[in-house]
């Protein structure tokens, strides 16, 4: 083996090895939610099986039978992708494809639309603020300019 290949093996190791205990602990989150969720459906409990899986994860972290670094790499890609998870459009489109089908572009044009109606009222707004500090910064200028000249006087 050379000296490069060594040099590309040790980092391609590492992230491998990192990609897997992300996911093995992503694996135990969701095992940690999918036995809650059993629970609750089965007592019938108000409350979702996400809650009382939290509660069940906290007790198994405070009582030991997990140790945080256990979970912390999981947990952690888990919460950086979490707006992935709740996009109310993404939710949308998985309830109500037939919708999409058959309205797509009215839709995809209703969300182009409304988006660049932002995007222009951020800029208006935003030119209208720095016209707006403009004029002050103009103005601090000539009173401190005005009041050199009363000193002077």
């Amino acid at each position: 083996m050379t000296a490069s290949t060594t040099s590309t093996a040790a980092p391609q190791k590492g992230l491998m090895a990192r990609a897997g205990r992300i996911a093995a602990q992503s694996a135990l989150l969701a095992g940690v939610w999918y036995v809650a969720d059993a629970l609750t459906r089965s007592a019938h409990l108000p409350v979702p099986g996400g809650v009382v899986g939290l509660v069940l994860l906290l007790a198994l972290l405070f009582c030991g039978g997990v140790t945080p670094r256990w979970v912390k790499a999981g947990a952690d890609w888990l919460l950086s992708d979490m707006l992935l998870f709740f996009i109310p459009a993404a939710v949308a489109a998985v309830q109500y494809g037939g919708l999409f089908r058959a309205d797509g572009w009215r839709l995809a044009l209703v969300v182009v639309g409304g988006t660049l109606m932002v995007m222009f009222a951020v800029a208006v707004a935003v030119e209208q603020a720095a016209k707006l500090e403009r004029r002050l910064a103009l103005r601090r200028v000539q009173n401190v300019r005005h009041a050199r000249h009363l000193a002077r006087a």
